[in-house]
């Protein structure tokens, strides 16, 4: 099952991708929230998508589409978890998960514009596979991590560098600019995902390809991950865990590359979709 959310900005309602066409359920849950994903929302849906449930309209395919998740709690992220990538960046795989978090105020549809932030001279792209956490968890075995996954989604981790690496502190700086996680097309539930450890994951600016990887490469595997998080904070359902990026990043680039108003960054993962940004400086309101 593909899971959407439909509509103006703030307003998004729930909806589905059945046969490639779009349906609203918003007569059925809702929103894709905490409590959606708590309460078994996933299997009541699939249930009454099954059974035809007369409430399911179908809804145009061109209307804007936002975070496939609403109001997640908290968007962890982990840093240099492809091997490639934190050699490009000059820095040493680590012994364990680099761990960092981005707002939940960055969080846009995945078609949204990426704003350049006010002083900003290092805007950066990295494709990731994000996590959606479905169940609440805390000191979760690795073996039964799998459990606590509803699905996956497509994710820009776009990044300041100059905030995150020049400024002082923890990452976070240049994480959690307004517009810096695109999420979506949509979360694709796990039991139609049949290998997350080889998805092809790829990014391109006006046209040119910058990153192309495979989650093969992970340092840390998924499950790894959801059980090493729970040992330092709980887990709630819709929670996202944003899994790296590989090789590609303008960071790693010599000279280093950004970018500037008017460019267009394309991403997708195999199985995941696509979603495409423009990007444009910032103008005070």
């Amino acid at each position: 099952m593909k899971l959407i959310r439909y509509g103006a900005f703030n307003e998004e309602k729930p909806a589905v991708i059945i046969d490639e066409e779009y349906y609203d359920v918003s007569s059925l849950v809702k929103d894709f929230d905490e409590q959606f994903f708590a309460g078994n929302g996933l299997v009541s849906l699939a249930t009454a998508i099954k059974e035809n449930n007369p409430s399911i309209k179908k809804i145009d395919k061109n209307i804007r589409l936002g975070c496939p998740v609403a109001k997640p709690s908290k968007i962890v992220c982990i840093g240099l978890n492809y091997a490639d990538h934190a050699k490009e960046t000059g820095a040493i795989p680590p012994a364990e998960p680099v761990i960092f978090f981005k707002s939940t105020t960055a969080i846009v549809g995945p078609d949204d514009d990426i704003i350049i932030p006010k002083n900003s001279v290092k805007t950066d792209w990295e494709v990731e596979l994000a996590v959606i956490i479905g169940k609440k968890t805390s000191y979760v075995d690795e073996a039964d991590a799998h459990e606590y996954i509803a699905g996956y989604c497509l994710h820009n981790d776009v990044s300041e560098r100059a905030f995150q690496l020049e400024k002082c502190g923890t990452w976070d700086k240049g994480k959690g600019c307004d517009t810096f996680a695109p999420l979506g097309p949509f979360v694709v539930t796990k039991d139609e995902v049949k290998d997350v450890d080889n998805l092809r994951l790829w990014l391109s600016v006006n046209g040119k390809m910058m990153q192309d990887g495979n989650t093969s490469n992970l340092i840390f595997k998924i499950p790894f991950l959801i059980s090493y998080i729970s040992q330092f904070m709980t887990l709630l359902p819709g929670d996202i865990i944003s899994t790296g990026t590989p090789a590609g990043v303008g960071l790693g680039m010599k000279p280093e590359v950004y970018l500037k108003h008017g460019d267009i960054v394309e991403l997708g993962i195999e199985g995941m979709g696509t979603s495409k940004q423009k990007v444009k400086d910032y103008i005070k309101e």
